[in-house]
């Protein structure tokens, strides 16, 4: 069973009728209820993007429990008041499975589950913890170090080019591997970034794609961007581009690089198995291409054999853990030292990461 919302009838709803209202004004659900899961992003759902893999990666779940489980999908709800009011909404209507889609989510989120025990809250891109609480996050990286070894091979002008929609370490984390996997083809790569402060505005993420290109970038990373507008200007352009989280191959018929995928069903569904058994456990879920949460896909057949065939070497190696992009010698942007040769960062390093490498020419905003 699937419901999907937006903020507007939401909103609407929760003023006509308090907490009582827009899902149903059960504050309790008996036992023969069906388990509530409810999803809230910050963009429509569409057909790519983040919102897109989130609401994908429940299928699946509904797949397994069928008529037990009742998904809503509360989409184009702005992280703040809004969030956290709709958020609490869910949970007062008797959901007792709440997957908070974005970063900013982070703080109402954790609220609910300190007051509700009973709630599982599942957190995008976040770092709190608690028993009921769990961040979760995609290394990314791993897919864009072996996009920017792509990258790298088709360059002509050696200037690369991201629009990215927050400074936030998971999206930091993705440029520096992009241009640590760029600089083991050509070292002198430089890379730029736009940095737009926002998931979902299309006409900022074409000004910010064509300004690249104005830069001489020759290859561009649409870095979180719920549209492909990114996509679509590069393809307009003639320029080579790659997104995070789903496919937008069809926006880009000639000039699409690849996409770094995730599919969220294999954590989605072992956490609602562990609520309804009863023993779900709180923790920092920071998942990769080992987990098969990420996958690069699409790879445009204008990458040069050799180029890809290397690439395939280091994607295996990364599969099996035996190469990490964060392994040194990594110099910052500053020119200080990241790590020394043949150390490699932590995971709690990188989920912690506020700086940029050596060859990102954009500072990071303060």
């Amino acid at each position: 069973m699937l419901k999907n919302l937006t903020r507007r009838t939401l909103m609407k709803a929760v003023a006509a009728s308090g907490l009582a209202g827009a899902l149903g004004g059960r504050t309790s659900m008996a036992a023969d209820e069906p388990l509530g899961i409810s999803l809230v992003i910050p963009s429509p759902v569409g057909d790519v993007g983040w919102g897109h893999a989130l609401a994908a990666g429940l299928e699946p779940v509904k797949a397994a429990y069928g008529d037990k489980v009742k998904v809503t999908v509360i989409e184009n709800i702005p992280e703040g008041p809004d969030a956290d009011r709709i958020m609490n909404k869910t949970v007062a209507d008797g959901n007792k499975f709440l997957i908070a889609g974005s970063f900013g989510y982070q703080n109402g989120a954790l609220q609910i589950a300190r007051r509700n025990p009973a709630v599982t809250v599942l957190h995008a891109s976040g770092f709190q913890v608690a028993p009921n609480f769990s961040p979760f996050a995609a290394k990314y990286f791993q897919g864009t170090y072996l996009l920017g070894m792509a990258a790298a091979a088709l360059s002509k002008t050696g200037k690369l080019g991201s629009v990215s929609a927050f400074a936030i370490p998971e999206l930091i984390t993705s440029i520096n591997a992009f241009t640590l996997g760029a600089q083991s083809v050509k070292p002198d790569i430089e890379v730029s970034v736009v940095w737009v402060n926002s998931w979902f505005d299309p006409a900022k993420e074409q000004e910010a794609a064509k300004a690249l290109m104005a830069q001489k970038c020759d290859v561009i990373f649409s870095n979180a961007q719920d549209t492909p507008s990114v996509i679509s200007a590069c393809e307009e352009a003639g320029v080579y581009a790659f997104n995070l989280n789903s496919s937008m191959k069809k926006y880009a018929a000639k000039t699409y690089l690849g996409c770094v995928a995730t599919d969220w069903s294999p954590f989605f569904k072992a956490s609602v198995d562990a609520h309804i058994a009863g023993t779900f456990k709180g923790g920092n879920a920071f998942l990769g291409v080992a987990e098969k949460v990420v996958e690069v896909a699409d790879w445009n057949p204008d990458i040069p054999a050799d180029a890809m065939t290397k690439i395939k070497e280091i994607e295996a190696k990364i599969a099996s853990g035996s190469f990490t992009p964060f392994t040194g010698p990594i110099t910052k942007a500053d020119g200080s030292d990241a790590a020394p040769s043949g150390a490699t960062l932590t995971d709690g390093e990188v989920v912690a990461m506020n700086w940029h490498v050596k060859g990102v020419t954009t500072p990071l905003p303060k």
